[in-house]
């Protein structure tokens, strides 16, 4: 069954879990506050795990009705227990094995369960440390101003057929991805963009939303601040209500 999201009419909030950092309590404790907040769906996955991505799922699933997506770092994180799967292309990158050489090694996999399958260009931005995905990818992120790097990069995956472009920040990113690059790369894309990294207050939520995000994933900003789920949450419903009435 495809799993429908909401992107290409309203802005929508995601919560992404870690799996080693989601032991029973914790996940326990985000899944019913993201829930609660009215977080739209939840992404599982992460640039290295040590546990059972897909015993998160089902622990997931189970704790809520939300949406679950596997965000998969790696090929062992594959699993059909999801509602849907981001098949992530790092095309801000230029090593071949996470441009298509792993896709070619999932895609036997997911081949029972392709209607549930999402492509989604990933495009990696500098924003002011080092990330476990940048190290793990061996690739080097786009400079943080080049705007004109970024769209050109946007452009492409979509007109490789991507149906969504992710703009990233990285875990723990000292910023978010730069609004002036969102909105530039917005003026120029047709499918939905996605944005997460650095996105620790309401404010920086705001300006990516504005700036033309359809879709923004909280992660360690909720680990540190419970309430950001709640507040996030809230800018969408406010910019969501304008679109409405406008």
């Amino acid at each position: 069954m495809r799993v429908e999201i909401p992107w290409r009419d309203r802005k929508v909030v995601a919560q992404l879990i870690d799996p080693d950092r989601a032991g029973e309590e914790t996940l326990v404790a985000v899944a019913g506050h993201a829930a609660e907040a009215g977080a739209d769906l939840f992404l599982v996955g992460g640039s290295l795990t040590s546990v059972s991505v897909s015993s998160v799922i089902r622990r997931l699933k189970e704790l809520s009705e939300k949406p679950v997506i596997l965000f998969p770092g790696d090929l062992t994180q594959l699993t059909d227990e999801a509602d849907a799967v981001f098949l992530l292309s790092l095309i801000s990158g230029r090593n071949p094995e996470l441009l298509i050489g792993n896709h070619v090694i999932a895609a036997p996999h997911l081949r029972h369960m392709r209607e549930r399958v999402i492509p989604v260009g990933y495009i990696l931005v500098d924003c002011g440390s080092r990330t476990s995905v940048e190290y793990m990818s061996q690739t080097s992120p786009l400079p943080y101003d080049k705007h004109d790097i970024a769209v050109a990069t946007a452009l492409a995956g979509e007109m490789l057929g991507m149906s969504a472009i992710y703009l990233e920040g990285g875990s723990g990113a000292a910023r978010p991805v730069a609004p002036a690059m969102i909105r530039a790369v917005r003026s120029e894309l047709r499918i939905p963009i996605i944005t997460g990294g650095g996105l620790d207050t309401p404010g920086k939520i705001e300006d990516a939303f504005v700036a033309g995000a359809d879709m923004v994933v909280t992660g360690n900003g909720c680990e540190q601040d419970p309430m950001l789920i709640n507040e996030a949450c809230r800018v969408r419903d406010r910019l969501n209500h304008r679109t409405v009435t406008v």
